[in-house]
C-alpha cells in the first residue's frame, strides 16, 4: 500500500476498545484512569495524531502511547486494574551489584588497612575486567552505590590559630622593594 510522503501508517481503530473507552470516561474515578481512556478516545473520534492528543491532554507524546497501552492492557485483564510497569532500574548495568561487591573486595581490605583508594587504578582494573573502556563517572557511581565517600582534606590546619594569624597580618613588617 502506498501513501503520501511524510504520512504515518494508517490508524486502525478497534471499535470494542473505543466502546470500552467511552464507558471508562463516563465512570472514571481517578485522573489517570480518565486520561488513559481519553488517550484512546480522542484519536479514535477526532482523528487526532499522538502529538495533537498530547497537546489536548496536557502530557507528552510518549505519555499518550503509554496511556493507550495501559488502557488496552486494563481492558484485557479481568480485574480491570493493570499492573504498572516500573521504568526505573539499572537497565544498562555492566556487572550486577553482587559482582561489583566481589570486585571491590580487595580495595576494601586496602582501605581498612589505612590505605587511600585512588580511582585511576580502580578504573583501569574495572576496564580490564569488563573488556572495554570505562569513564571515571562510572567508577564514582559504583563507589557511591556501595557506600564509599570521597574524603577531602580539611580547609584549615587543625593546629592553626586564627588570632595569631590576624596578629601577624597586622604587625608583620612590610618588605616592599622597588622594581
Amino acid at each position: 500500500m502506498w501513501h503520501a510522503r511524510g504520512m504515518g501508517r494508517p490508524r486502525r481503530t478497534d471499535v470494542e476498545l473505543v466502546r470500552q473507552a467511552r464507558k471508562a470516561v463516563a465512570h472514571a474515578t481517578g485522573l489517570q484512569e480518565l486520561r488513559a481512556a481519553q488517550a484512546v478516545l480522542v484519536p479514535a473520534v477526532t482523528g487526532a495524531t499522538l502529538t495533537m492528543t498530547a497537546a489536548l491532554l496536557g502530557v507528552g507524546r510518549a505519555t499518550v502511547a503509554r496511556l493507550q497501552a495501559r488502557f488496552r492492557h486494563s481492558v484485557k485483564t479481568v480485574s480491570g486494574s493493570a499492573p504498572r510497569r516500573h521504568w526505573g532500574g539499572r537497565r544498562n548495568a555492566l556487572p550486577t551489584v553482587e559482582e561489583e561487591s566481589e570486585f571491590l573486595a580487595p580495595w576494601v581490605e586496602q582501605a581498612r588497612a589505612g590505605g587511600m583508594l585512588v580511582v585511576s587504578p580502580l578504573r583501569a582494573a574495572l576496564a580490564q575486567r569488563l573488556g572495554k573502556p570505562v569513564k571515571a563517572s562510572v567508577v564514582y557511581r559504583l563507589l557511591a552505590r556501595h557506600g564509599w565517600r570521597k574524603v577531602a582534606p580539611d580547609t584549615r590546619h587543625p593546629k592553626s590559630d586564627p588570632q595569631a594569624q590576624e596578629d601577624w597580618k597586622k604587625h608583620s613588617r612590610k618588605r616592599w622593594q622597588a622594581c
